[in-house]
């Protein structure tokens, strides 16, 4: 069964509305956001705060089982489709078993 992992530039909405084209998808069955494992650095009185490299969209991880590798396709295509629509930047990375 491969597992899809997705890294997701945007903002929550934009995630909630991947996860919702997910969820409509046949065959799919379990979707989840993960948390980040690297911690992020950033302090509040730091020298560095609120520069505008600081203030740009959120990024999530989302993990997606998949029953075949058909589906794992047509999830692909699906969420290339959805990210150009809503100008998101969606990066992927499969694992095959």
């Amino acid at each position: 069964m491969p597992m899809l992992r997705l890294r997701v530039t945007g903002s929550d909405d934009d995630v909630r509305a991947i996860s919702n084209l997910l969820t409509s998808l046949d065959g799919i069955e379990h979707i989840e956001e993960v948390d980040d494992l690297m911690p992020h650095m950033d302090d509040d009185d730091s020298s560095s705060a609120g520069l505008p490299d600081d203030q740009g969209p959120g990024q999530h991880s989302l993990e997606i089982d998949a029953p075949n590798l058909a589906t794992a396709n047509r999830v692909r295509d699906a969420v290339e489709a959805l990210a150009f629509d809503l100008d998101v930047l969606v990066e992927f990375d499969t694992e095959d078993n």
